[in-house]
């Protein structure tokens, strides 16, 4: 970032300049900001050849004409001129009024204010080499672009006043092609028809009425024209968020419960935002002004609140605020939800029963609560607030008592309590029961091995602090033994390094290596497990059920070494009572997720070649026919995809 607004500073400092830069970056991506925080203040502190530049700033956002942009210029610097105009340019020996200079001309006149003649200083106003005109927000104009750019040009070309436009020309594209395109493509239709080309079917008429409008009204290379002749460099701007988010959450230091909380969590902020697609700030500065809301009124009204409840709204929140403001989804896929309960039997309904007619709901919670685990994941009172900015007393208080009832920590297991709020608000009557209890669970194996590592990890920290009386070694023991009796019920867990690592009491001891070192051994276990018992639920279906093969092949396994986990020669055995076509189908199947995922293949190296040499040692010698050529090939295939490996 640095960089960026050292390269905007070198070209405020350059002597002569006769073009324009532009900042290009997303929507709500904080460009703005960027202006106002990290360009603007550097730029009116510089001292050169004894000038101290003004800056002024200009949203194009709603702009329907030139004069409007006049105007703005004109209120920005109130120079306002008056009939001794003239005896000023001839004192000074001025031939020519500037371009810059006219605007405010012509807003004095249209304005009708006049001054006292003598008490004008016009060497200020016409002086343009201590100016920098900044244009934001050109995408957002209501007037041809092209006649926008063209107006800047008379500054940048005439008056060589420094000028930087701030634009998103992802959007400036897509307005160039959208503008009047019903008209546009009534007479794109009419010159097809009148040309002959509107009955022929040598290709698609939506791809002939396009490439005609394109031919015809190509705005796009207009604009490339003007951009070319007016902007010497473009720059992309790439946000850094940390930086930005602190600077919003600097909004809430007033409230000192908020700004705490939110602080202790700007890794949640950060991941939800980056989960959301976009690099839209604006939302992100609105959904934490909702959640402010929220906070406050949880706060007053249930202050007991479970501290990982808390955490899951600030998510669902930041999440539902992108999903329905940022335009990916109507407003009513979650208007039928009527609570965390349906919200979650739909997702029972979708994963177990493999329904998918609520499969947004699915990937809504695959994709903001990975890595996250929460009973209790919807609020509908947020929901509602979000999508209608009515705050429902009613509903909010219907979902809390619920919340209250469902998620209270004196009702949770032990070691639940352990892993959802802060162990000092537990009460020292209450503590030793609790460690005893969770000792008996972790003893039977009665906890996954996940929950059991990160016990662990406060274990060594209670030890530390004197808080139980077993020794740590004893304490490695029970935990060594009950991760065995939880293993033979358990599944393997894809992200267990990251969730570990989000501890907050977290000192790698020797004792604490030992049991990650265990746990990893379960869990690659587990891991071999899945993909053992995965691959041969897949690969069972060759080569009697192939279109469920392809389904669940492309799905589960084009990114996964899935052949190291099945016998080659099973694997041959199957492709060879495969019809002919499917052994092309698998052959190209292969060799495409090999080209696109070799890293993530290599593994499968070894049952590879294995099966390659089966292939081989079975076509050795064999009459040449049509399954034995096929097989050939599928050989050929997997040498390709060896190579690729390597």
């Amino acid at each position: 970032m640095e960089d960026l607004v050292e390269s905007i500073l070198d070209y405020v400092r350059a002597d002569y300049t006769d073009y324009a830069i532009m900042i290009n970056g997303e929507w709500g991506s904080g460009k703005t900001y960027f202006w106002n925080n990290k360009i603007r203040n550097k730029i009116e502190s510089l001292q050169l050849n004894g000038r101290q530049y003004t800056t002024i700033y200009m949203s194009l956002y709603g702009i329907s004409n030139l004069e409007d942009i006049s105007k703005k210029i004109f209120i920005e610097t109130t120079q306002l001129m008056d009939k001794n105009m003239r005896k000023y340019m001839n004192s000074t020996g001025q031939q020519a009024i500037p371009e810059y200079a006219k605007t405010g001309l012509d807003m004095a006149n249209l304005f009708g204010v006049t001054q006292n003649g003598d008490k004008i200083d016009y060497s200020k106003f016409f002086s343009t080499d201590d100016k920098i005109l900044c244009f934001d927000d050109l995408e957002r104009a209501n007037v041809d672009v092209i006649d926008i750019l063209g107006y800047i040009n008379n500054f940048v070309e005439h008056d060589h006043i420094k000028t930087i436009i701030i634009c998103n020309e992802k959007e400036l594209s897509t307005k160039l092609k959208s503008t009047n395109l019903e008209m546009k493509t009534f007479i794109a239709t009419y010159l097809l028809d009148k040309e002959g080309d509107l009955s022929k079917t040598d290709k698609p008429m939506v791809e002939k009425i396009q490439d005609k409008i394109e031919y015809v009204f190509d705005k796009a290379n207009d604009y490339e024209r003007i951009k070319e002749k007016l902007i010497g460099a473009t720059f992309e701007y790439i946000p850094e968020f940390n930086y930005i988010i602190n600077g919003i959450l600097i909004r809430y230091e007033n409230n000192a419960d908020l700004i705490r909380f939110l602080r202790e969590n700007t890794n949640f902020i950060v991941s939800t935002f980056n989960k959301s697609g976009t690099r839209n700030l604006r939302i992100l500065k609105h959904a934490l002004d909702d959640f402010k809301k929220i906070y406050e009124m949880v706060n007053k009204y249930y202050p007991n609140t479970n501290y990982r409840i808390l955490q899951t709204m600030l998510i669902f929140t930041i999440a539902i605020s992108f999903e329905i403001k940022a335009g990916k989804i109507t407003k009513d896929k979650f208007i039928n939800i009527i609570d965390n309960e349906e919200y979650k039997s739909i997702l029972v309904s979708s994963r177990v029963l493999l329904d998918n007619r609520q499969f947004y709901i699915k990937e809504f919670d695959n994709n903001y609560y990975y890595n996250f685990k929460s009973e209790y994941r919807f609020f509908k009172f947020v929901e509602i607030y979000v999508r209608t900015r009515i705050f429902d007393m009613k509903v909010f208080k219907k979902n809390m008592e619920v919340i209250i009832n469902t998620v209270d920590t004196e009702k949770l297991p032990g070691y639940k309590r352990l892993l959802t709020e802060e162990y000092w608000k537990i009460s020292d009557d209450q503590f030793p029961n609790i460690i005893e209890e969770v000792l008996a669970d972790i003893k039977e194996g009665k906890i996954e091995l996940l929950d059991t590592v990160k016990i662990f990890i406060y274990f060594t920290y209670f030890v530390k602090k004197g808080l139980i009386e077993y020794d740590i070694k004893t304490i490695r023991g029970i935990f060594f033994n009950g991760m065995n009796i939880a293993a033979l019920k358990s599944e393997y867990c894809e992200n267990a390094t990251q969730e570990i690592e989000q501890i907050v009491i977290y000192e790698k001891t020797p004792e604490i290596n030992d049991v990650l070192n265990h746990f990893h051994m379960i869990n690659r276990a587990l891991k071999d497990k899945m993909y053992t018992e995965r691959a041969e639920e897949i690969f069972k279906c060759i080569p009697m059920k192939m279109e469920m093969f392809y389904e669940r092949f492309d799905k589960e396994c084009m990114n996964i070494p899935i052949f190291k986990y099945y016998d080659p020669y099973q694997m041959f055995q199957r492709i060879s009572c495969a019809s002919n076509e499917d052994i092309v189908s698998i052959k190209e199947k292969l060799l495409d997720r090999a080209e696109k995922y070799t890293k993530e293949l290599e593994l499968e190296t070894k049952n590879i070649k294995q099966l390659k040499q089966v292939i081989d040692d079975y076509i050795k010698g064999k009459d040449i026919g049509i399954k034995i050529v096929m097989l050939k090939e599928f050989s050929k295939n997997l040498e390709i995809i060896l190579e690729k490996y390597k």
